[in-house]
């Protein structure tokens, strides 16, 4: 198996050769394994289990050493012991034990262990999205079936995987035999420490025979996980903590993994440093880099990170010097692994993870990275890129689909193996949003209604208005996703309708009612106090007056673009504190108008703001939150010719940019 500082936990890479003598007492095995030489441990371990001995602690220490090599079949055999004799475990043995089973296909026995883990610890991630998304494999067998895999033909006996693309060029991370007199083995696996090598991509998809890279690179220690800019001089690999000659080691006297960078002078990688954010208290590892060269993506376990390993990301000056890393943050990392960064040409992330719901060990997820450099949903490959195994380092050609990707799944050559594949459908899924808008009482067709689709973070929306036949239609909606259509027409109530858009390619109709304004009888009618320059004059005032005309309050409380009231505009709203405070029957239907620059959905939103926040002031003002409605009409309502394209001055434009306080009830 892989590396697994590398691939796994990336923690604890030391610098050791194998020994030959085993004595198999249980004081040599643990000896074995407190010094991560887990292979050993093992051979150790099983000797003493397969003569009847039983120990919990022996257990968990078995299950440990095959669960760190990523072979969770075996483990699974010693987590089985384990919780036979004791099912109270620490809650992270509840997590093991869950992944271990998913390998064996035992989904359902997982999920058990899986809501006990959760119920242990109900803040972990990990627990919560299992809670949250009991039928995930639902979920990934609709993203199942869109690519084509084969052997990448440049598999040995040993761990391959962690592939790049470097010209017509793959290069990628092998331990298999160097060939060398005397062979140097890393304990964790008791495979020979890893290099790099290259082989020739074919134009039919093949891969041509592998070769050592530059001996500049490859040292007697590990090598990993390169990536190279566009312009193929700047190469990001990683590497044990070991530069000319001298390796570092952490307090406890171990060395772990940095990140380094070559640069390509006259066809050679020289200059090999390491980046200033490395240390020797904590691994770097896996670099990736976004489409413009200028961020890296890696995974850590450096202060700050949230799991076991996380992903961060840093900042590449044009002088070649780094900012500070940041951490992704909880929207991608848990408190599992998240290892093996990709970033792909349509600006997406791939990356490996073991802490959400999954095959089994670890799973490839994607998100869209958005313009504000949020993330979008996170989505399961599916089958066949995800098994029941480890599965991870996916990289993807965004032009023509093709890509690599590395895993331990059964029938393979080594302990990992590469896979190459084709994507034949991307993971988009997106539904047709189409209905009519009717009358609610006579079923007359209703054109002309403004229609605004709402994601669940209000942030997001679409505007379109029903034709002559009452139809509209809201396209590429995505999938799976909860929206709200708002609707609007003067002579018809506002309206909100929710609607969860279903999975499954297609069309999703939605039929909308509307019901009538009722305009209400004329109760009663009251004299108001308004106050000029030179006298004090009494108005009436009734069901659906404009408070603010009647007390010749100014229109616009918000600097453009803005839904913080102004405080030079408070004195004028005080005005309408007073009338609601001297009538307490006195009802209002705040009312917020934008003009028509800026788009049609961003003027909703903003108005649907600016309404909010000044009923969110008359309330702080002493006025009870139920005689008070807060609507936004954007520039539905406008009150002048001043609409999208029209040239108008900015006296017209303000003019459209209004509140008012429309009394519903006195």
């Amino acid at each position: 198996m892989v590396i697994k500082n590398l691939k796994y936990t990336v923690l604890f890479l030391l610098f050791c050769l194998n020994t030959s003598a085993q004595t198999h007492t249980i004081d040599d095995a643990n000896n074995k394994y407190e010094n991560f030489a887990y292979v050993d441990a093992i051979k150790a371990y099983e000797v003493i289990a397969n003569k009847g001995y039983k120990d919990e602690k022996m257990f968990q220490r078995l299950g440990n050493s095959y669960y760190f090599n990523g072979e969770l079949l075996n483990a699974l055999k010693w987590y089985d012991e384990l919780f036979a004799m004791n099912e109270q475990q620490e809650p992270e043995y509840l997590y093991r034990y869950s992944q271990c089973l998913k390998s064996a296909g035992n989904y359902t026995k997982s999920d058990v262990i899986l809501e006990k883990f959760n119920r242990k610890l109900k803040t972990d991630k990990r627990g919560v999205l299992f809670e949250n998304n009991k039928n995930y494999l639902e979920e990934i067998k609709f993203n199942s079936g869109r690519y084509e895999i084969a052997d990448a033909g440049i598999n040995s006996n040993y761990s391959d995987y962690g592939s790049t693309i470097l010209g017509n060029r793959l290069v990628f991370t092998s331990a298999r035999d160097t060939g060398t007199v005397v062979k140097k083995n890393f304990k964790w696996t008791n495979e020979s420490f890893t290099n790099l090598y290259t082989a020739e991509l074919m134009s039919d998809g093949s891969v041509g025979i592998p070769q050592r890279f530059q001996k500049k690179i490859n040292t007697k220690f590990n090598e990993s996980t390169p990536i190279f800019t566009k312009d193929g001089r700047t190469m990001y690999f990683t590497r044990n903590n070991f530069l000319y000659g001298k390796r570092g080691r952490n307090e406890k006297k171990i060395t772990l993994l940095k990140l380094y960078r070559a640069s390509l002078i006259e066809g050679e990688w020289s200059n090999i440093e390491e980046l200033p954010f490395n240390s020797n208290q904590y691994s770097t590892a896996h670099p990736a880099l976004s489409s413009d060269d200028k961020t890296m993506y890696f995974a850590s376990d450096m202060p700050g990170t949230l799991g076991q390993s996380d992903l961060f990301k840093v900042r590449i000056n044009d002088d070649g010097t780094f900012g500070k890393p940041e951490n992704l943050g909880s929207t991608i990392n848990t408190e599992g692994r998240e290892t093996f960064p990709f970033i792909s040409g349509d600006n997406e992330l791939y990356f490996a993870s073991d802490g959400r719901p999954g095959l089994g060990g670890l799973d490839v997820f994607v998100s869209k990275i958005n313009k504000d450099n949020s993330y979008d949903e996170i989505q399961n490959l599916g089958e066949p890129i995800n098994s029941k195994q480890d599965d991870f380092a996916f990289i993807i050609n965004s032009k023509n689909r093709n890509g690599f990707f590395s895993s331990n799944r059964e029938n393979g050559h080594g302990f990992d193996d590469i896979y190459r594949f084709t994507e034949t459908r991307k993971l988009i899924c997106e539904q047709e949003l189409t209905g009519t808008v009717t009358d609610a009482d006579t079923n007359e067709i209703l054109s002309n209604v403004t229609l605004i689709l709402f994601d669940e973070t209000r942030q997001n929306s679409v505007q379109v208005v029903s034709d002559k036949k009452g139809n509209y239609v809201f396209p590429n909606v995505k999938c799976g996703k909860k929206y709200a259509i708002k609707t609007s027409r003067n002579d018809y109530e506002i309206k909100e309708i929710p609607v969860t858009i279903k999975k499954g390619s297609g069309k999703m109709t939605l039929l909308i009612s509307l019901e009538k304004k009722v305009i209400p009888l004329l109760a009663k009618t009251i004299m108001i106090k308004t106050v000029s320059v030179k006298s004090v004059i009494m108005k009436p005032i009734t069901v659906g007056t404009d408070l603010a005309k009647t007390l010749h309050i100014p229109m616009n409380f918000f600097d453009l673009g803005k839904a913080t009231i102004r405080k030079s505009s408070e004195p004028q709203l005080q005005k309408i504190v007073d009338v609601l405070k001297q009538y307490p029957t006195l009802n209002l239907d705040i009312r917020s108008h934008t003009d028509s620059r800026q788009s049609a959905s961003n003027n909703m939103i903003l108005s649907e703001k600016r309404a909010q926040s000044t009923k969110n002031w008359l309330i702080n003002k002493g006025i009870d939150a139920s005689r008070l409605a807060a609507k936004g009409f954007g520039e539905t309502q406008l009150v002048n010719k001043c609409a999208d394209g029209v040239k108008c001055t900015e006296t017209q434009h303000q003019q459209n940019r209004r509140s008012e306080f429309i009394i519903t009830y006195l």
